[in-house]
């Protein structure tokens, strides 16, 4: 009786009939590995934060292009809402409280984009600077805003909440 030696993997059961090979493609159709699944991703409170920065930049932004044309544009409303939305979703996932607060953070960057917009527009009359009007006569730019505001003005605010609501729950999917 002769013995067998192991095969160099360590494997006895190696070159049995029947089983693969190492190294020698099998046939049939080849298999690539799946992937394991994404993490949810639920952090609320890093999604407010996101939130809330994009409120803060998209104000400055929306009132800068306010001030600049003397004019309300839409589509920089949508921008504003988009962007609060996109930042809220992609960073806070799926927390169903973002799309709301999107919505609360896109309204009020709009209105503060308006007061920054209508700050601008009295300084270059008045010639004097912009902070001496927005902060020193922050009731007065209210009461300009106010005199300014038409109907279309709140449409802007509910163009960017919609855009901010759906833009959060798409992107936090």
């Amino acid at each position: 009786m002769s013995q067998s030696t192991p095969p160099p993997s360590g494997n006895p059961y190696a070159d049995q009939p029947g089983q693969p090979q190492q190294g020698v493609p099998q046939p049939g159709f080849p298999t690539a590995p799946v992937a394991p699944a994404a993490p949810v991703r639920d952090s609320l409170g890093l999604g407010l934060a996101a939130a809330f920065g994009a409120a803060v930049v998209t104000a400055g932004v929306y009132g800068a292009i306010i001030g600049l044309t003397k004019h309300e544009i839409g589509w920089a409303a949508v921008g504003v809402g988009f962007l609060i939305g996109l930042a809220a979703g992609r960073v806070g996932g799926r927390n169903p409280i973002l799309p709301i607060v999107s919505v609360v953070l896109s309204a009020a960057s709009v209105y503060f984009g308006q007061l920054i917009g209508e700050a601008m527009i009295g300084a270059k009359e008045l010639g004097v600077g912009f902070s001496e009007v927005f902060f020193d006569n922050f009731g007065l730019v209210q009461e300009a805003w106010k005199a300014d505001s038409d109907p279309l003005t709140f449409v802007f605010f509910a163009i960017a909440a919609y855009v901010a609501f759906t833009s959060a729950r798409k992107a936090g999917q």
